[in-house]
């Protein structure tokens, strides 16, 4: 077990789909006593949504982690942090129920997050996603998940795994006759169904992020991913 020699425990986790549903996939990381990436883990979950990733990288993050040791659990994702600390005990009262009567989403994944939560000091800590300066160990956990994503393949520090790459800085125009294309000007052109590479994180209108250097399309309620923007126009 990962920690069972630690006062605590200090680790992050998170999902990626991209498409959501999309190519998915989860990510662990457990710091050192510097707070600095010490151990990680990764995995593709084929085609499936964020809130199924960020709600797997929740339970295979406890799966791996000593229940004997309390754990700080850093996260960007509301849905999973919520799901498991403010709705769960609504859920379980009304019989797995929503307060609207429907059957709650995902609920074999949170039936096992709350039986590995059982007895366990664990607390949970929301980070913004995509900060400069933000929290290293979130970042670590996001990058993990989106490279797992797109290659579906298992990664980690047990298999010898490099660590994941950063972000990409914004490439430069590809055709030296044309202009740069600033994010302010391209805004104004609502009708264009081109992409451009973002200059700065972000987070789309479906409420996953995206990251510096990955393409991005106007949307009519701002910028997001260009499979966003293809859904909202269909």
């Amino acid at each position: 077990m990962i920690g069972a020699m630690r006062e605590r425990v200090v680790a992050a986790c998170d999902g990626a789909s991209k498409g959501n549903p999309g190519p998915a996939g989860w990510a662990w990381v457990v710091a050192d006593e510097t707070e600095t990436p010490a151990r990680w883990e990764a995995g593709g979950l084929g085609r499936n949504t964020n809130n199924v990733a960020e709600l797997t990288a929740l339970e295979r993050l406890l799966t791996a982690t000593d229940p004997e040791v309390p754990l700080e659990v850093r996260m960007d994702s509301q849905y999973a942090m919520k799901a498991v600390t403010t709705w769960l005990p609504n859920w379980k009262r009304n019989g797995w129920r929503t307060a609207a009567g429907k059957p709650v989403a995902n609920q074999e994944l949170v039936v096992r997050i709350d039986a590995l939560l059982d007895g366990r000091d664990v607390e949970f800590r929301y980070v913004p996603a995509h900060q400069v300066d933000g929290d290293k160990l979130n970042d670590f956990a996001d990058r993990a998940a989106s490279q797992a994503a797109v290659a579906q393949q298992a990664a980690g520090s047990a298999l010898g795994s490099p660590e994941p790459p950063s972000a990409p800085d914004t490439p430069p125009a590809k055709n030296p006759r044309r202009k740069p294309t600033g994010t302010a000007t391209a805004a104004k052109r609502g009708g264009s169904p081109r992409t451009i590479k973002a200059k700065f994180p972000g987070r789309c209108v479906c409420g996953r992020s995206y990251a510096a250097g990955e393409p991005i399309a106007r949307n009519d309620q701002g910028w997001g991913h260009p499979e966003c923007r293809t859904a909202a126009a269909g």
